[in-house]
């Protein structure tokens, strides 16, 4: 065909034209926002191939997985949606470049680096989600132009710096979302801009500075969750202009000032969590007003003041825990006006008064812990009948009656704790009716009576408590058959009879505490099935023959005490098969034979108690590699020979030594000077012999503390040599009116010490605790070892401290020193057997050794003074 033929024919020419235009159109390939999305998947590691389909070949992206396009001739990139897709790596700052862009969502990746600022260049963002992935860096200021934004997710990512102020700017927020992040700086006062804003969730970060008071201008705000952050300065009152506010997290900051009453305004909130502050003052009557709210945490604060009445408006209330203040007054029965109330913890405050018998109304409680306060008065009887109830503890408070004995056969208890009260009479039978309990605390009451076959029963029981009570029977073998049992406390009551060998069946056993009571016979092998044991004490009891070596196969054990019973034999070898060993006594027993040197492998020792037995020989080198022994080590009241080995001055942690009342020779080691740590040292009644080491914790000890070692000196044992030889005449002479002292101090001691004996044993019958639970007065006092005080005789009667010499009679002698400080060390030795304990109170032989002791060292310093009475007069004139 022709042109002039084709001329003819126009339609021709125009599909040329068209042909002409659509090849000239594919020759030009991906357009410019398909290219801008393929140089951001070159930064991104897309190890699963999820973008596979994005191909260079393509004429337009709006086909590709995670892209979508808006309708019409010219479509462009809308949203960008490439969420949970495991992807990693940087984005690219070309993402800026797609101005039509309203949704990027990158969240549930492993994007790293920072985010780009370019981002801020799509003025048409609603939705920016970024949250779970790795981004660090700062959140870019040039955010603030997206002001048409409604959602901003970082939650969950490394970004650090402050939230920038032009974030004021982006008008249209509604959800800023950026929790546990590394966000640090201040709230900026900008945030009162975003009117529209309806939830901030920026916990987990390091904010600080105050909560400002701009954030009263959100009126539209309903979640406020800036928890565990380093927020200070009180809570805004402004805060109770926020109306619509469902939710008030602010917990675990460091908020202080009271609770603002215009909280009460805050009529829709549903949970108020600000615990872990340092808030104080009353809570205002005015949370009353609240009557949607549902949970209600503020524990762990100052607060003050008494529970608010108005607490009982709260109706749908659920749970309420002002656990951990300062608050007093009552527990208020109003709280029988709330019906939904289902956790109510009031403990660790200064609460007074009875339990209301109101809370028994409450048909949904489940959870009530009313513990450490001062509460008094019987448990109410009705809370028996109470259906709902699984945990119950009041223990720490001054109750007192009976457990109402139907307590567990209408509830389903899991947890009972009424332990540290004065409750009396006995054990209900049926606490564990349905078999849910789980923990039963009955400790340090006045409980009488047996174990309640319920109890002994109880298939589900983990933890039984029943330490100091006045407890009788025999050991439960039904116990043996509890296969979840991992807690048997029975320490302290008066229980007798042997350990049945079916204690070896509790294989779930952590922790057997029977110290304190009647048992008697042998301690049965099976003891050795007990795997997985990590306390046991079984001291003060009446056990006798030899330890039986199968209690080393519990080489988990990091506590053992048998002291003060009648165990036999030697310390076997054994006993360095137990690694983990923190704590070993078998003080008080008639043990002989060596101590094993085996038992310097026992690297986590930090208490070594074996004194009061008849062992003897050397003590070990070994001991030196005790490296953890802090608390003590006492070998004292053996039979104990030989040199003090110098390698004992090792234990730069050891705060307690006592060797005394043994055989030792030689001299104390110099190495003694590596014992930082020594708080109290006792060598007296041996053999030792030379001058004591020039260390300074010796110059500042009792001379009690080596008494009966004749070859010792220097320091306060007075001079070595020649000059050390005393006068017993000019020691007399010197001091008339001292042996008057002495003669009715002695006296007395002997009718007071008769009668305080009498009254204290029959008033106080409780032993020394013996148990393994610190106590205040434990920590640098040799009390914490347990020691045989009944066996220290002079060493102890230091240990009341400085006594003032203006105590004594101004018609005695003062002038001479050495009659003052014998009378006050008389005086102390008086004072140590006035001791409450009768531990502490020694045997009178013990104290005419020490009045005996006393004089002979007041005459050696007497001989040793180079000036008589008459010439110290004269210089001091």
């Amino acid at each position: 065909m022709g042109l002039a033929a084709a001329a003819h024919k126009p339609w021709v020419l125009q599909l040329g034209v068209v042909l002409t235009f659509l090849l000239a159109t594919g020759s030009q390939g991906l357009n410019h926002e398909g290219w801008l999305l393929l140089k951001l998947k070159k930064q991104m590691v897309d190890t699963f191939h999820h973008l596979d389909d994005w191909n260079p070949e393509d004429p337009s992206p709006c086909g590709w997985k995670g892209v979508n396009c808006s309708s019409g001739s010219r479509p462009a990139v809308v949203t960008l949606n490439l969420s949970n897709m495991n992807l990693s790596g940087t984005i690219d700052p070309s993402i800026g470049g797609l101005g039509e862009l309203t949704e990027l969502d990158l969240s549930y990746n492993g994007f790293s680096g920072s985010i780009p600022a370019e981002i801020g260049n799509c003025s048409k963002l609603v939705v920016l989600n970024l949250n779970n992935n790795q981004f660090q860096g700062t959140i870019p200021p040039e955010f603030g132009k997206l002001t048409m934004m409604t959602t901003f997710n970082l939650c969950n990512n490394m970004l650090v710096g402050s939230l920038p102020d032009e974030i004021g700017n982006m008008a249209s927020l509604e959800d800023l979302v950026g929790y546990s992040n590394n966000l640090t700086g201040s709230i900026p006062h900008s945030i009162g801009r975003l009117k529209n804003l309806k939830t901030v969730r920026l916990g987990q970060n390091a904010i600080s500075g105050n909560i400002p008071i701009e954030i009263g201008e959100c009126l539209n705000l309903v979640v406020f969750g800036l928890a565990q952050n380093k927020l200070g300065g009180p809570l805004p009152k402004e805060i109770g202009k926020l109306s619509l506010m469902t939710d008030l997290i602010l917990w675990g900051n460091q908020l202080s000032g009271p609770l603002p009453p215009e909280i009460g305004n805050c009529i829709n909130l549903r949970i108020i969590a600000l615990y872990d502050n340092n808030l104080v003052g009353p809570i205002p009557a005015t949370i009353g007003k609240l009557q949607n709210l549902q949970k209600l945490y503020l524990y762990r604060n100052s607060i003050n003041g008494t529970i608010p009445s108005e607490i009982g408006n709260l109706s749908l209330a659920e749970e309420i825990d002002f656990s951990e203040n300062a608050l007093t007054g009552g527990v208020p029965k109003e709280l029988g006006n709330v019906p939904r109330l289902y956790l109510l913890f009031l403990f660790q405050n200064k609460l007074t008064g009875p339990i209301p018998t109101e809370l028994c109304v409450l048909k949904n409680l489940s959870k009530l812990d009313l513990s450490i306060n001062s509460l008094s008065g019987p448990i109410p009887g009705c809370f028996q009948y109470m259906t709902t109830l699984i945990q119950l503890q009041l223990f720490n408070n001054m109750l007192s009656g009976d457990i109402p004995p139907r307590f567990g056969i209408y509830s389903r208890l899991w947890v009972v704790d009424f332990s540290n009260n004065n409750i009396t009479g006995q054990i209900p039978r049926d606490l564990c009716r349905h078999s849910n309990l789980i923990l039963l605390n009955l400790g340090s009451n006045k409980l009488i009576g047996n174990i309640p076959h319920g109890i002994t029963s109880c298939k589900s029981l983990v933890q039984l408590r029943l330490s100091d009570n006045s407890l009788t029977g025999s050991f439960p073998t039904d116990l043996c058959n509890l296969v979840n049992l991992t807690t048997i406390e029975l320490g302290r009551n008066k229980f007798s009879g042997p350990i049945p060998l079916q204690i070896g069946n509790c294989k779930a056993l952590l922790r057997l505490d029977l110290t304190n009571n009647y048992f008697t016979s042998e301690l049965p092998q099976e003891i050795g099935n007990l795997s997985k044991l990590v306390v046991f004490n079984i001291s003060s009891n009446r056990l006798g023959g030899s330890i039986p070596l199968e209690i080393f196969n519990c080489t988990m054990l990091q506590r053992l005490d048998l002291s003060q019973n009648n165990f036999e034999g030697s310390l076997p070898n054994e006993v360095g098969r137990l690694p983990q060993l923190e704590l070993l006594s078998f003080a008080d027993n008639k043990l002989s034979g060596q101590i094993p040197p085996i038992l310097g492998k026992l690297s986590h020792l930090t208490a070594l108690q074996i004194g009061g037995n008849q062992l003897s020989g050397g003590i070990p080198k070994e001991l030196g590699l005790l490296s953890s022994l802090q608390i003590a080590m006492n070998l004292s009241y053996n039979n104990l020979s030989g040199n003090i080995p110098s390698e004992l001055g090792n234990l730069a942690l050891l705060e307690n030594l006592f060797l005394n009342n043994n055989k030792l020779t030689g001299e104390i080691p110099d190495t003694f000077a590596n014992l930082s740590s020594l708080l109290e040292f006792n060598v007296s009644y041996n053999n030792l012999t030379g001058a004591l080491p020039t260390i300074p914790l010796f110059d500042n000890m009792d001379a009690t503390c080596f008494l009966g070692n004749k070859g010792l000196c220097g320091g306060q044992l007075g001079k070595c040599g020649s000059e050390s030889v005393s006068s017993s005449r000019s020691s007399n002479s010197g001091s008339p009116s001292l042996g008057k002292v002495i003669a009715i101090v002695a006296a007395i001691i002997g009718g007071i010490s008769l009668i305080l004996i009498v009254i204290i044993v029959y008033h106080m019958r409780k032993p020394l605790e013996t148990n393994f639970e610190a106590h205040v007065g434990d920590f640098g006092l040799a009390k914490v070892i347990d020691m045989p005080y009944s066996k220290s005789m002079s060493a102890i009667a230091g240990s009341y401290g400085y006594i003032a010499p203006g105590i004594l009679d101004s018609n005695l002698d003062l002038e001479d020193k050495t009659s003052v400080d014998h009378m006050i060390e008389v005086l102390k030795i008086a004072l140590l057997c006035t001791s409450l304990s009768p531990y502490d109170r020694p045997p009178m032989r013990h104290v005419v050794v020490m009045l005996s002791e006393s004089k002979d060292r007041a005459k050696m310093s007497s001989s040793s003074s180079p000036a008589s009475d008459h010439s110290s007069k004269e210089d001091n004139s």
